[in-house]
C-alpha cells in the first residue's frame, strides 16, 4: 500500500536524488557544474556592468548578446558534432580549461589604468564559441552515466546545480561589483574553473558511439533533418526560443535598477530569476509524475511572458523582484520538461548533434532577447521594454501552441521514441545502424 500521509506529502515535493546516489559520475559532474556556475555567474553580472560603466548605453549592453550570437550558431552545431564523434569527458575538459585562459585575460583588463571595450566584446564572443561545444557534451554525457528512469529527476538536479549557483552567484556579484570592481569577480570565477578542471578530470572517459558519424558538414546536416523531422523536438526548441527572444529582459537590468532608482538591487535583480528557478528545483518531486511534457513545455513559457508582462507594469523594486522570481520558476518548469523530452527520447549516436540544436534554442534565444531588449528600451523606455517583450512572448507561444499539435499531445508513456529508448536502455532492442531515415512526422 503506498503512503499517502501527509507527512509523506511534503517528501513527495523533493528532489528526486536517485541519480546522485547511484552514478559517482554524475556527482562529480554535477560538483563541478556547481562550482563553475557560482564563479560564471559572477563574470554573467560582472561584464555587462562594466560595459554599462564604460560606455553608458544600454545598445552597447545589448550588443554583447549580438557578438556572442555567431559563435553560439557556428560551434553550437558543429560543437555537436564533435560531442558525437569525439571523447565527451576530453571535450568538456579541453573547453573548461579555454574558459579559464578567457577569465584571466578579462581580469587582466580590468586592472588596466583605463579598460578597453572591445576585448569585452571579443571575449564574450570566444566564451560563446567555448560553451556551444562544451555543452552538447555535458548534455550527451547525462544519458549515459544517469539509468534512463533517472533521467527526469537528473534534469531537475542539474537545474537545482545551476540555480543555487544562479542566485549565490549574482548576488554576491552586486555586491563585489559594486564595492571592489569587476576585477575581483573575475578573479574568484578564476579560481572556480581551475577546482571544476580538477574535478572533471576524474570523471571516466566517454568515447564516441560505435553507430556515431564524423564531424562534418553532412553530419551536422543529419542531426537537422532528424530533429526536423520529430515536431515535438521541433516544438520545444521554437517555444523556448520564442520565450527568450521576447522577454529576456536581462540587458536592461542595469539601467531598470536605475529607473526604480534603486542601484543597490541590480545583484537582486539578476538573483531573482535563478531564486525563482531554485525553489521550483527545491520542489521537483512532483515533475517525475508528469506525463504530458510538451504541454508543460508551452504553458510554462506562456506563464514567464505573463510574469514579464507584471514586472514592466508594477512599481516598487520587491514587486519587481517577486515578478522575476515568478518567470525564473516558469522558466525552470520548461527546462525540466524539455530535457525530459530530449534525453528519453533522442538516440545516443545523434545525442551531441540534437544538443547542439538545443543548444541555439535556449541559447540564441537569450542572446538576441539582449539585443532585442537594449535595442527597444533606446527606442522606448525600459519598462516598455520588459513589458511589451512579455506581452510579445505569450502571443507567439499561444501561437505555437496551435501550430505544433505534436508537442501538445506529447506523452512519454506512449511516445514510439521514447518507447524504443526505454526497450534500448533495457537490452530487449539491438541498436539501430548508423544511417538512419529521419523520423516521420
Amino acid at each position: 500500500m503506498s503512503d499517502d500521509s501527509p507527512a509523506s506529502r511534503p517528501r513527495a515535493l523533493l528532489p528526486d536524488l536517485a541519480p546522485w546516489r547511484t552514478s559517482a559520475d554524475f556527482r562529480r559532474m554535477w560538483v563541478a557544474g556547481l562550482v563553475t556556475s557560482f564563479g560564471s555567474f559572477l563574470t554573467f553580472v560582472a561584464l555587462p556592468v562594466q560595459m554599462k560603466e564604460l560606455t553608458g548605453s544600454a545598445a552597447a549592453v545589448g550588443a554583447i548578446g549580438a557578438a556572442e550570437l555567431v559563435p553560439l550558431i557556428v560551434f553550437g552545431l558543429y560543437g555537436g558534432a564533435l560531442a558525437d564523434a569525439l571523447d565527451k569527458r576530453a571535450l568538456i575538459l579541453a573547453t573548461e580549461a579555454g574558459q579559464g585562459v578567457l577569465c584571466a585575460a578579462l581580469l587582466v583588463n580590468a586592472t588596466l589604468p583605463h579598460p578597453a571595450v572591445w576585448p569585452l566584446y571579443a571575449i564574450a564572443a570566444l566564451s560563446a564559441a567555448l560553451s556551444a561545444v562544451q555543452r552538447p557534451a555535458m548534455d550527451a554525457l547525462t544519458p549515459r552515466i544517469v539509468a534512463h528512469e533517472h533521467l527526469t529527476a537528473a534534469a531537475a538536479l542539474n537545474s537545482l546545480r545551476w540555480t543555487v549557483g544562479g542566485v549565490a552567484g549574482p548576488a554576491l556579484a552586486g555586491v563585489v561589483v559594486a564595492y571592489a570592481g569587476p576585477g575581483w569577480a573575475y578573479g574568484v570565477d578564476l579560481v572556480t574553473f581551475a577546482v571544476s578542471v580538477a574535478v572533471i578530470a576524474r570523471i571516466a572517459a566517454s568515447p564516441a558511439s560505435h553507430a556515431a558519424a564524423r564531424p562534418s558538414l553532412r553530419s551536422v546536416a543529419e542531426g537537422a533533418r532528424y530533429a526536423w523531422g520529430r515536431k515535438e523536438l521541433l516544438g520545444t526548441y521554437a517555444v523556448d526560443l520564442a520565450a527568450m527572444f521576447f522577454a529576456m529582459p536581462l540587458a536592461v537590468l542595469p539601467f531598470l535598477a536605475d529607473d526604480l532608482d534603486a542601484a543597490w538591487s541590480l545583484g537582486l535583480m539578476y538573483a531573482a530569476l535563478p531564486a525563482g528557478a531554485l525553489v521550483v528545483s527545491l520542489t521537483s518531486g512532483w515533475t517525475t509524475r508528469v506525463h504530458r511534457h510538451g504541454r508543460m513545455v508551452a504553458l510554462a513559457a506562456a506563464c514567464w511572458g505573463l510574469a514579464m508582462v507584471a514586472a514592466g507594469l508594477v512599481h516598487g523594486v520587491w514587486p519587481v523582484l517577486l515578478c522575476l522570481a515568478v518567470a525564473g520558476g516558469c522558466d525552470m518548469v520548461s527546462g525540466i520538461f524539455r530535457a525530459a523530452i530530449w534525453n528519453k527520447t533522442i538516440p545516443d549516436e545523434l545525442r551531441g548533434r540534437l544538443a547542439g540544436i538545443e543548444l541555439l534554442s535556449y541559447s540564441v534565444g537569450p542572446q538576441l532577447g539582449q539585443v532585442r531588449s537594449g535595442g527597444m528600451a533606446a527606442l522606448t523606455t525600459v519598462r516598455t521594454s520588459v513589458w511589451a517583450g512579455g506581452a510579445l512572448c505569450v502571443a507567439a507561444v499561444g501561437l505555437l501552441a496551435l501550430g505544433l499539435p505534436r508537442l501538445m499531445s506529447y506523452d512519454e508513456r506512449t511516445n514510439e521514441h521514447a518507447r524504443r529508448m526505454r526497450e534500448l536502455r533495457a537490452g530487449a532492442l539491438p541498436p539501430e545502424p548508423r544511417e538512419r531515415p529521419a523520423a516521420a512526422s
